[in-house]
Protein backbone atom coordinates (compact mmCIF):
# COMPACT_ATOMS: atom_id res chain seq x y z
CA UNK A 1 0.00 0.00 0.00
CA UNK A 2 1.48 3.40 -0.89
CA UNK A 3 2.08 6.03 1.78
CA UNK A 4 -0.83 8.28 0.82
CA UNK A 5 -3.37 5.47 0.82
CA UNK A 6 -2.09 4.04 4.09
CA UNK A 7 -2.26 7.45 5.80
CA UNK A 8 -5.85 7.90 4.65
CA UNK A 9 -6.77 4.37 5.75
CA UNK A 10 -5.15 4.81 9.13
CA UNK A 11 -6.80 8.18 9.64
CA UNK A 12 -10.23 6.77 8.78
CA UNK A 13 -9.87 3.93 11.28
CA UNK A 14 -8.73 6.23 14.04
CA UNK A 15 -11.49 8.71 13.31
CA UNK A 16 -14.02 5.95 13.71
CA UNK A 17 -12.47 5.11 17.06
CA UNK A 18 -12.64 8.68 18.36
CA UNK A 19 -15.48 9.99 20.51
CA UNK A 20 -18.31 11.74 18.70
CA UNK A 21 -17.68 15.09 20.37
CA UNK A 22 -14.46 16.44 18.91
CA UNK A 23 -12.60 19.55 19.99
CA UNK A 24 -13.42 21.96 17.16
CA UNK A 25 -10.02 23.64 17.31
CA UNK A 26 -8.19 20.32 17.14
CA UNK A 27 -10.32 19.06 14.25
CA UNK A 28 -9.92 22.24 12.23
CA UNK A 29 -6.16 22.37 12.75
CA UNK A 30 -5.72 18.69 11.87
CA UNK A 31 -7.88 19.02 8.74
CA UNK A 32 -5.96 22.10 7.61
CA UNK A 33 -2.65 20.34 8.17
CA UNK A 34 -3.70 17.28 6.17
CA UNK A 35 -4.91 19.47 3.32
CA UNK A 36 -1.60 21.33 3.24
CA UNK A 37 0.25 18.01 3.36
CA UNK A 38 -1.73 16.72 0.39
CA UNK A 39 -1.00 19.96 -1.50
CA UNK A 40 2.70 19.73 -0.74
CA UNK A 41 2.67 22.86 1.42
CA UNK A 42 4.90 21.32 4.07
CA UNK A 43 5.71 24.45 6.08
CA UNK A 44 2.04 25.31 6.52
CA UNK A 45 1.21 21.67 7.21
CA UNK A 46 3.81 21.47 9.97
CA UNK A 47 2.46 24.59 11.66
CA UNK A 48 -1.12 23.29 11.69
CA UNK A 49 -0.27 19.70 12.64
CA UNK A 50 1.98 20.79 15.49
CA UNK A 51 -0.80 23.03 16.79
CA UNK A 52 -3.28 20.15 16.46
CA UNK A 53 -0.92 17.92 18.44
CA UNK A 54 -0.74 20.52 21.20
CA UNK A 55 -4.55 20.49 21.40
CA UNK A 56 -4.64 16.69 21.32
CA UNK A 57 -2.22 16.49 24.27
CA UNK A 58 -5.00 18.00 26.40
CA UNK A 59 -7.22 14.96 25.83
CA UNK A 60 -4.90 12.58 27.68
CA UNK A 61 -2.51 9.75 26.82
CA UNK A 62 -5.24 7.25 25.98
CA UNK A 63 -7.30 9.43 23.63
CA UNK A 64 -7.48 8.28 19.98
CA UNK A 65 -7.25 11.90 18.80
CA UNK A 66 -3.76 12.07 20.25
CA UNK A 67 -2.78 8.94 18.29
CA UNK A 68 -4.20 10.46 15.14
CA UNK A 69 -2.31 13.73 15.58
CA UNK A 70 0.93 11.88 16.23
CA UNK A 71 0.41 9.78 13.10
CA UNK A 72 -0.46 12.76 10.91
CA UNK A 73 2.59 14.75 11.98
CA UNK A 74 4.75 11.67 11.45
CA UNK A 75 3.30 11.34 7.94
CA UNK A 76 4.44 14.88 7.19
CA UNK A 77 7.96 14.21 8.44
CA UNK A 78 8.10 10.96 6.49
CA UNK A 79 7.03 12.77 3.30
CA UNK A 80 9.90 15.22 3.90
CA UNK A 81 12.40 12.44 4.54
CA UNK A 82 12.73 13.46 8.21
CA UNK A 83 12.64 9.91 9.45
CA UNK A 84 14.33 10.58 12.78
CA UNK A 85 11.54 13.01 13.66
CA UNK A 86 8.79 10.67 12.45
CA UNK A 87 9.88 7.52 14.29
CA UNK A 88 9.26 8.59 17.93
CA UNK A 89 5.86 9.98 16.96
CA UNK A 90 4.76 6.68 15.45
CA UNK A 91 6.12 4.70 18.39
CA UNK A 92 4.16 6.89 20.76
CA UNK A 93 1.04 6.54 18.59
CA UNK A 94 1.25 2.75 18.95
CA UNK A 95 1.54 3.14 22.72
CA UNK A 96 -1.45 5.50 22.88
CA UNK A 97 -3.71 3.12 20.95
CA UNK A 98 -2.47 0.13 22.97
CA UNK A 99 -3.22 2.00 26.18
CA UNK A 100 -6.68 2.96 24.94
CA UNK A 101 -7.74 -0.27 23.24
CA UNK A 102 -5.47 -3.00 24.59
CA UNK A 103 -2.72 -4.98 22.80
CA UNK A 104 -5.08 -7.14 20.72
CA UNK A 105 -7.02 -4.54 18.76
CA UNK A 106 -7.19 -4.07 14.96
CA UNK A 107 -6.13 -0.44 15.32
CA UNK A 108 -2.84 -1.61 16.82
CA UNK A 109 -2.20 -3.56 13.61
CA UNK A 110 -2.75 -0.44 11.50
CA UNK A 111 -0.34 1.58 13.65
CA UNK A 112 2.23 -1.20 13.56
CA UNK A 113 1.99 -1.41 9.79
CA UNK A 114 2.56 2.33 9.56
CA UNK A 115 5.59 2.07 11.84
CA UNK A 116 6.87 -0.82 9.75
CA UNK A 117 6.64 1.29 6.60
CA UNK A 118 8.83 3.94 8.20
CA UNK A 119 11.40 1.39 9.33
CA UNK A 120 11.42 -0.05 5.83
CA UNK A 121 12.14 3.32 4.22
CA UNK A 122 14.95 3.83 6.74
CA UNK A 123 16.43 0.46 5.81
CA UNK A 124 15.78 -0.89 9.32
CA UNK A 125 14.54 -4.20 7.99
CA UNK A 126 14.60 -6.29 11.19
CA UNK A 127 12.52 -3.64 12.97
CA UNK A 128 10.15 -3.41 10.02
CA UNK A 129 9.67 -7.19 9.96
CA UNK A 130 8.96 -7.25 13.70
CA UNK A 131 6.29 -4.54 13.31
CA UNK A 132 4.64 -6.19 10.31
CA UNK A 133 4.75 -9.64 11.89
CA UNK A 134 3.18 -8.43 15.12
CA UNK A 135 0.49 -6.64 13.08
CA UNK A 136 -0.21 -9.90 11.25
CA UNK A 137 -0.43 -11.92 14.46
CA UNK A 138 -2.80 -9.41 16.07
CA UNK A 139 -4.97 -9.27 12.94
CA UNK A 140 -5.28 -13.04 12.62
CA UNK A 141 -6.06 -13.41 16.33
CA UNK A 142 -8.76 -10.73 16.39
CA UNK A 143 -10.36 -11.01 12.95
CA UNK A 144 -9.57 -14.56 11.81
CA UNK A 145 -7.28 -15.66 8.96
CA UNK A 146 -9.39 -14.41 6.04
CA UNK A 147 -10.06 -10.78 6.93
CA UNK A 148 -8.95 -7.81 4.77
CA UNK A 149 -6.88 -6.46 7.68
CA UNK A 150 -4.88 -9.70 7.56
CA UNK A 151 -4.41 -9.20 3.83
CA UNK A 152 -3.04 -5.70 4.48
CA UNK A 153 -0.43 -7.03 6.91
CA UNK A 154 0.49 -9.79 4.46
CA UNK A 155 0.93 -7.23 1.69
CA UNK A 156 3.26 -5.13 3.83
CA UNK A 157 5.30 -8.14 4.89
CA UNK A 158 5.55 -9.22 1.27
CA UNK A 159 6.72 -5.75 0.27
CA UNK A 160 9.48 -5.92 2.87
CA UNK A 161 10.62 -9.33 1.62
CA UNK A 162 10.55 -7.98 -1.94
CA UNK A 163 12.85 -5.03 -1.28
CA UNK A 164 15.22 -7.35 0.58
CA UNK A 165 15.32 -9.68 -2.40
CA UNK A 166 13.65 -12.48 -0.44
CA UNK A 167 11.41 -13.31 -3.35
CA UNK A 168 10.55 -16.85 -2.26
CA UNK A 169 9.21 -15.47 1.03
CA UNK A 170 7.37 -12.57 -0.62
CA UNK A 171 5.43 -14.49 -3.26
CA UNK A 172 3.24 -16.64 -0.95
CA UNK A 173 2.37 -13.57 1.14
CA UNK A 174 1.20 -11.71 -1.95
CA UNK A 175 -0.68 -14.79 -3.16
CA UNK A 176 -2.51 -15.16 0.14
CA UNK A 177 -3.38 -11.45 0.24
CA UNK A 178 -4.78 -11.69 -3.29
CA UNK A 179 -6.79 -14.80 -2.37
CA UNK A 180 -8.30 -13.10 0.69
CA UNK A 181 -9.18 -9.86 -1.07
CA UNK A 182 -10.54 -11.53 -4.20
CA UNK A 183 -12.81 -13.68 -2.02
CA UNK A 184 -13.91 -10.98 0.42
CA UNK A 185 -13.80 -7.81 -1.67
CA UNK A 186 -14.55 -9.22 -5.11
CA UNK A 187 -12.65 -9.29 -8.44
CA UNK A 188 -12.98 -5.57 -9.20
CA UNK A 189 -11.82 -4.00 -5.96
CA UNK A 190 -8.99 -1.43 -5.94
CA UNK A 191 -7.34 -3.07 -2.92
CA UNK A 192 -7.13 -6.29 -4.92
CA UNK A 193 -5.64 -4.23 -7.74
CA UNK A 194 -2.99 -2.97 -5.32
CA UNK A 195 -2.05 -6.56 -4.42
CA UNK A 196 -1.90 -7.54 -8.09
CA UNK A 197 0.25 -4.52 -8.87
CA UNK A 198 2.65 -5.39 -6.05
CA UNK A 199 2.96 -9.01 -7.12
CA UNK A 200 3.70 -7.71 -10.60
CA UNK A 201 6.41 -5.53 -9.09
CA UNK A 202 7.90 -8.61 -7.41
CA UNK A 203 8.14 -10.39 -10.74
CA UNK A 204 9.55 -7.21 -12.31
CA UNK A 205 12.28 -7.11 -9.67
CA UNK A 206 13.05 -10.76 -10.35
CA UNK A 207 13.34 -10.04 -14.04
CA UNK A 208 10.25 -12.15 -14.77
CA UNK A 209 8.78 -9.47 -17.00
CA UNK A 210 6.43 -11.79 -18.88
CA UNK A 211 4.72 -12.65 -15.57
CA UNK A 212 4.65 -9.03 -14.41
CA UNK A 213 2.94 -7.51 -17.43
CA UNK A 214 -0.46 -9.30 -17.19
CA UNK A 215 -0.68 -8.51 -13.47
CA UNK A 216 0.02 -4.82 -14.11
CA UNK A 217 -2.56 -4.79 -16.88
CA UNK A 218 -5.22 -6.53 -14.79
CA UNK A 219 -4.63 -4.09 -11.93
CA UNK A 220 -4.79 -1.17 -14.33
CA UNK A 221 -8.04 -2.46 -15.81
CA UNK A 222 -9.62 -2.51 -12.34
CA UNK A 223 -8.24 0.87 -11.30
CA UNK A 224 -9.28 2.69 -14.45
CA UNK A 225 -12.86 1.61 -13.83
CA UNK A 226 -13.17 2.47 -10.15
CA UNK A 227 -10.59 5.15 -9.34
CA UNK A 228 -10.28 8.79 -10.31
CA UNK A 229 -7.53 9.68 -12.82
CA UNK A 230 -5.54 11.33 -10.02
CA UNK A 231 -5.72 8.47 -7.50
CA UNK A 232 -2.23 7.56 -6.20
CA UNK A 233 -2.78 3.84 -6.78
CA UNK A 234 -3.74 4.40 -10.41
CA UNK A 235 -0.74 6.68 -10.89
CA UNK A 236 1.53 4.02 -9.34
CA UNK A 237 0.02 1.36 -11.60
CA UNK A 238 0.60 3.45 -14.73
CA UNK A 239 4.16 4.23 -13.67
CA UNK A 240 4.99 0.58 -13.00
CA UNK A 241 3.68 -0.55 -16.38
CA UNK A 242 5.63 2.27 -18.03
CA UNK A 243 8.76 1.17 -16.15
CA UNK A 244 8.32 -2.35 -17.51
CA UNK A 245 7.96 -1.09 -21.07
CA UNK A 246 11.04 1.14 -20.65
CA UNK A 247 13.16 -1.77 -19.38
CA UNK A 248 12.01 -3.82 -22.36
CA UNK A 249 13.03 -0.98 -24.66
CA UNK A 250 9.41 -0.39 -25.66
CA UNK A 251 9.79 3.36 -25.37
CA UNK A 252 6.84 4.20 -27.60
CA UNK A 253 4.61 2.26 -25.17
CA UNK A 254 6.24 3.74 -22.06
CA UNK A 255 6.25 7.39 -23.11
CA UNK A 256 2.46 7.99 -23.30
CA UNK A 257 1.96 6.34 -19.90
CA UNK A 258 4.61 8.55 -18.29
CA UNK A 259 3.10 11.58 -20.01
CA UNK A 260 -0.33 10.65 -18.67
CA UNK A 261 1.08 10.40 -15.15
CA UNK A 262 2.84 13.75 -15.49
CA UNK A 263 -0.27 15.52 -16.82
CA UNK A 264 -2.42 14.11 -14.02
CA UNK A 265 0.05 15.06 -11.29
CA UNK A 266 0.50 18.60 -12.64
CA UNK A 267 -3.25 19.13 -12.89
CA UNK A 268 -3.98 17.75 -9.43
CA UNK A 269 -0.97 18.95 -7.46
CA UNK A 270 0.47 21.89 -9.36
CA UNK A 271 3.67 22.14 -11.37
CA UNK A 272 5.98 22.50 -8.35
CA UNK A 273 4.90 19.43 -6.37
CA UNK A 274 7.44 16.74 -5.55
CA UNK A 275 5.29 14.06 -7.19
CA UNK A 276 5.54 16.06 -10.42
CA UNK A 277 9.32 15.95 -10.01
CA UNK A 278 9.16 12.15 -9.79
CA UNK A 279 7.06 12.00 -12.96
CA UNK A 280 9.49 14.31 -14.77
CA UNK A 281 12.38 12.08 -13.76
CA UNK A 282 10.64 8.98 -15.12
CA UNK A 283 9.79 10.61 -18.44
CA UNK A 284 13.34 11.90 -18.74
CA UNK A 285 14.65 8.36 -18.21
CA UNK A 286 12.59 7.27 -21.21
CA UNK A 287 14.14 9.99 -23.34
CA UNK A 288 17.59 8.94 -22.10
CA UNK A 289 16.86 5.37 -23.15
CA UNK A 290 15.97 6.65 -26.61
CA UNK A 291 19.19 8.71 -26.63
CA UNK A 292 17.11 11.90 -26.80
CA UNK A 293 19.57 13.63 -24.53
CA UNK A 294 18.46 17.17 -25.38
CA UNK A 295 14.90 16.34 -24.33
CA UNK A 296 15.94 14.44 -21.21
CA UNK A 297 18.36 16.94 -19.64
CA UNK A 298 15.92 19.82 -18.96
CA UNK A 299 13.41 17.42 -17.40
CA UNK A 300 16.01 16.00 -15.01
CA UNK A 301 17.11 19.52 -14.07
CA UNK A 302 13.53 20.68 -13.58
CA UNK A 303 12.85 17.68 -11.30
CA UNK A 304 15.91 18.49 -9.19
CA UNK A 305 14.90 22.16 -8.98
CA UNK A 306 11.43 21.17 -7.74
CA UNK A 307 12.90 18.99 -5.00
CA UNK A 308 15.21 21.82 -3.94
CA UNK A 309 12.37 24.36 -3.97
CA UNK A 310 10.39 22.09 -1.65
CA UNK A 311 13.36 21.72 0.73
CA UNK A 312 13.86 18.14 -0.49
CA UNK A 313 17.16 18.60 -2.25
CA UNK A 314 18.57 16.04 0.16
CA UNK A 315 15.77 13.49 -0.24
CA UNK A 316 16.25 10.01 -1.65
CA UNK A 317 13.94 10.84 -4.56
CA UNK A 318 16.14 13.82 -5.45
CA UNK A 319 19.12 11.46 -5.22
CA UNK A 320 17.52 9.32 -7.95
CA UNK A 321 17.15 12.34 -10.23
CA UNK A 322 20.74 13.41 -9.54
CA UNK A 323 21.94 9.88 -10.28
CA UNK A 324 19.99 9.72 -13.54
CA UNK A 325 21.31 13.11 -14.65
CA UNK A 326 24.77 11.79 -13.85
CA UNK A 327 24.17 8.77 -16.07
CA UNK A 328 22.94 11.08 -18.83
CA UNK A 329 26.25 12.94 -18.61
CA UNK A 330 28.12 9.62 -18.67
CA UNK A 331 26.24 8.65 -21.84
CA UNK A 332 27.55 11.88 -23.39
CA UNK A 333 31.10 11.25 -22.11
CA UNK A 334 30.90 14.17 -19.68
CA UNK A 335 32.60 12.16 -17.00
CA UNK A 336 33.55 14.93 -14.58
CA UNK A 337 29.96 16.20 -14.40
CA UNK A 338 28.67 12.64 -14.11
CA UNK A 339 31.02 11.81 -11.25
CA UNK A 340 30.08 14.94 -9.30
CA UNK A 341 26.37 14.22 -9.59
CA UNK A 342 26.72 10.56 -8.61
CA UNK A 343 28.86 11.41 -5.60
CA UNK A 344 26.18 13.86 -4.49
CA UNK A 345 23.46 11.22 -4.96
CA UNK A 346 25.48 8.68 -2.99
CA UNK A 347 26.11 11.15 -0.18
CA UNK A 348 22.36 11.69 0.16
CA UNK A 349 21.65 7.96 0.15
CA UNK A 350 24.32 7.35 2.78
CA UNK A 351 22.94 10.11 5.02
CA UNK A 352 19.28 9.15 4.63
CA UNK A 353 19.47 5.37 4.33
CA UNK A 354 22.81 4.46 5.88
CA UNK A 355 26.03 3.34 4.25
CA UNK A 356 24.96 -0.31 4.16
CA UNK A 357 21.76 0.29 2.15
CA UNK A 358 21.27 -1.32 -1.25
CA UNK A 359 20.73 2.11 -2.85
CA UNK A 360 24.32 3.02 -1.94
CA UNK A 361 25.49 -0.13 -3.70
CA UNK A 362 23.70 0.98 -6.87
CA UNK A 363 25.39 4.38 -6.62
CA UNK A 364 28.76 2.67 -6.26
CA UNK A 365 28.12 0.49 -9.30
CA UNK A 366 27.25 3.54 -11.38
CA UNK A 367 30.40 5.30 -10.17
CA UNK A 368 32.45 2.23 -11.02
CA UNK A 369 31.13 2.44 -14.56
CA UNK A 370 32.32 6.04 -14.84
CA UNK A 371 35.76 5.11 -13.51
CA UNK A 372 35.90 2.23 -15.98
CA UNK A 373 35.13 4.52 -18.92
CA UNK A 374 38.11 6.67 -17.86
CA UNK A 375 40.36 3.61 -17.44
CA UNK A 376 40.56 4.25 -13.69
CA UNK A 377 40.43 0.52 -13.17
CA UNK A 378 41.71 0.33 -9.59
CA UNK A 379 39.03 2.77 -8.41
CA UNK A 380 36.39 0.92 -10.41
CA UNK A 381 37.38 -2.43 -8.92
CA UNK A 382 37.20 -1.03 -5.40
CA UNK A 383 33.74 0.46 -6.05
CA UNK A 384 32.41 -2.79 -7.54
CA UNK A 385 33.76 -4.75 -4.59
CA UNK A 386 32.15 -2.35 -2.09
CA UNK A 387 28.83 -2.54 -3.95
CA UNK A 388 28.91 -6.34 -3.97
CA UNK A 389 29.64 -6.55 -0.24
CA UNK A 390 26.80 -4.17 0.59
CA UNK A 391 24.33 -6.01 -1.64
CA UNK A 392 25.07 -9.51 -0.42
CA UNK A 393 24.67 -8.24 3.16
CA UNK A 394 21.52 -6.15 2.66
CA UNK A 395 19.77 -8.12 -0.08
CA UNK A 396 21.13 -11.63 0.19
CA UNK A 397 22.94 -13.46 -2.59
CA UNK A 398 19.88 -14.42 -4.62
CA UNK A 399 18.98 -11.02 -6.00
CA UNK A 400 19.05 -9.50 -9.48
CA UNK A 401 21.10 -6.53 -8.27
CA UNK A 402 23.83 -8.84 -6.98
CA UNK A 403 23.98 -10.63 -10.34
CA UNK A 404 24.10 -7.30 -12.16
CA UNK A 405 26.98 -6.03 -10.01
CA UNK A 406 28.92 -9.28 -10.39
CA UNK A 407 28.50 -9.18 -14.18
CA UNK A 408 29.81 -5.62 -14.37
CA UNK A 409 32.62 -6.46 -11.95
CA UNK A 410 33.64 -9.47 -14.04
CA UNK A 411 33.64 -7.40 -17.24
CA UNK A 412 36.06 -4.96 -15.59
CA UNK A 413 38.33 -7.79 -14.47
CA UNK A 414 38.50 -9.05 -18.07
CA UNK A 415 39.89 -5.66 -19.08
CA UNK A 416 42.67 -5.97 -16.52
CA UNK A 417 43.41 -9.60 -17.42
CA UNK A 418 42.20 -10.97 -14.08
CA UNK A 419 40.43 -13.75 -15.89
CA UNK A 420 40.40 -16.36 -13.13
CA UNK A 421 38.53 -14.10 -10.75
CA UNK A 422 36.30 -12.93 -13.60
CA UNK A 423 35.38 -16.57 -14.31
CA UNK A 424 34.40 -17.04 -10.66
CA UNK A 425 32.19 -13.95 -10.61
CA UNK A 426 30.51 -14.82 -13.91
CA UNK A 427 29.77 -18.30 -12.60
CA UNK A 428 28.22 -16.82 -9.45
CA UNK A 429 26.13 -14.38 -11.46
CA UNK A 430 24.92 -17.13 -13.77
CA UNK A 431 23.90 -19.28 -10.79
CA UNK A 432 21.93 -16.38 -9.31
CA UNK A 433 20.17 -15.74 -12.63
CA UNK A 434 19.25 -19.41 -12.82
CA UNK A 435 17.76 -19.32 -9.31
CA UNK A 436 15.68 -16.30 -10.30
CA UNK A 437 14.13 -17.95 -13.36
Amino acid sequence: MNTKSLAAFLASLLILACPAAYCADWQQLDDEGLKDLKDGSYQAAEKSLKAALEEAEKFGESDPRLALSLTDLASLYKAQGKYAEAEPLLLRSVNVVERAKGPDNPEIAINLNNLGLLYQVEGKYPEAKASYYRALMVSEKVTGPNHPVVATSLNHLAELYRVQGKFDDAEPCYMRAIEINEKVRGPNDPVLALNLNNLGLLYFNEGKLAKAEPLYKRALGINEKVLSPSDPNLISNLSNLADLYRILGRYTDAQPLYEKVLASEEKTLGSDHVDVAKALNNLAETYRGEKKYAEAEPLFKKAIAIYEKNSQGDSTECAKALSNLGLLNKDQKKYDEAETLLHKAMQIDEEKRGGAHAAVAVDLTYLAGIYECQQRYAEAELAYNQAYNIERSSLGMIHANVAWTLENYAALLRKTNKNKKADELEKMAKAIRARLE
